[in-house]
């Protein structure tokens, strides 16, 4: 058990799971004098499909990595050390079928293919990735970050499915009849996310380039350089700060002072990696993951505390 829990990433679902969780508690908190249409069962649905996606996707991204793990970290090595890579296959198209069922009723229930797209895209870019994209250039890391990125946004779908109506509004037709609710925080939410896990790719890269040369990985840190490759990953860590700055100071979304000081935590800690990064001759990418996960961890919780 432990070792499918290890091979499936289970705080990276957990993450997951706080993001989703944390997208509806703010819509609901935030508007809760409107009639928003809200499905405990169907959001949870959501949130399961999307994260058995996620477990599938990390075991077949480590079924391929096996070689190069076994050089990388081969004291965190668990396909073929603790689970035959028969299994994993067998596991992760099962976990694939049980999703794309679970999609399928959300399409019914909201008559919308969307989820199903969704869902059936990310699962083929998932496999795609571990097989092919991740090796080359900058494309994985592109890739990943997007696809993480894209969570809170299902969230966003979910509400916008429900919520909206596509029929041309009638005061005499209830059906035409929709909810305002403004995204703009969980919009920016996902600007931020996608330039921290692209910065944390790169730096992930940086850690394993050995093993990745196994396997024919061109990554930045091999194509200019693992200094260079660790100064442009710090960089990018920066622009959700300025990002932040020019939003809240122009007032484009809605936020407290809780959330401002929270996320003014995450801009410490993304700037932090400058520092640490300059004084340290070889680029520290495990301190630098670290800092990374917190300022990623701390900036979900902003969900929860931008209603108080």
């Amino acid at each position: 058990m432990k070792a499918i829990l290890r091979v499936i990433r289970i705080l990276n679902l957990f993450i997951i799971l706080l993001t989703m969780s944390g997208v509806a508690f703010y819509l609901l908190r935030t508007y809760y004098y409107q009639p928003i249409d809200f499905s405990y069962l169907y959001y949870a649905l959501l949130i399961i499909t999307t994260m058995i996606i996620a477990a599938a996707g990390n075991m077949i991204n480590d079924y391929f990595d096996v070689k190069a793990d076994r050089i990388n970290k081969p004291d965190k090595l668990v396909i073929s050390k603790h689970i035959e890579k028969k299994k994993v296959i067998v596991i992760h198209w099962f976990l694939n079928v049980i999703a794309a069922g679970m999609s399928v009723l959300l399409t019914i229930k909201y008559n919308t293919f969307l989820f199903l797209f969704v869902h059936l895209a990310a699962m083929n870019l998932l496999w795609f990735y571990s097989a092919y994209i991740k090796k080359k250039l900058l494309l994985g890391n592109l890739l990943i970050a997007g696809l993480t990125s894209l969570v809170p946004l299902l969230s966003v779908w979910f509400f916008k499915t429900s919520n909206e109506s596509a029929q041309p509004y009638s005061p005499y037709h209830a059906e035409t009849w929709g909810v305002y609710l403004d995204y703009s925080f969980i919009y920016f939410t996902v600007f931020c996310a996608f330039f921290e896990n692209l910065a944390r790719e790169i730096s992930k890269d940086i850690q394993d380039v050995t093993g990745d040369k196994l396997i024919h990985v061109i990554s930045l840190p091999m194509k200019i350089g693992v200094k260079k490759a660790g100064w442009i990953a710090v960089l990018l860590l920066q622009i959700p700060t300025f990002l932040g700055i020019y939003v809240i100071s122009q007032h484009l979304i809605p936020i407290n002072l809780v959330s401002i000081l929270l996320l003014g935590v995450c801009a410490a800690l993304n700037f932090s990696c400058i520092v640490i990064t300059f004084i340290h001759r070889v680029f520290p990418f495990q301190i630098v993951n670290t800092v990374i996960k917190w300022s990623m961890l701390i900036g979900v919780t902003t969900f929860f505390t931008n209603t108080l």
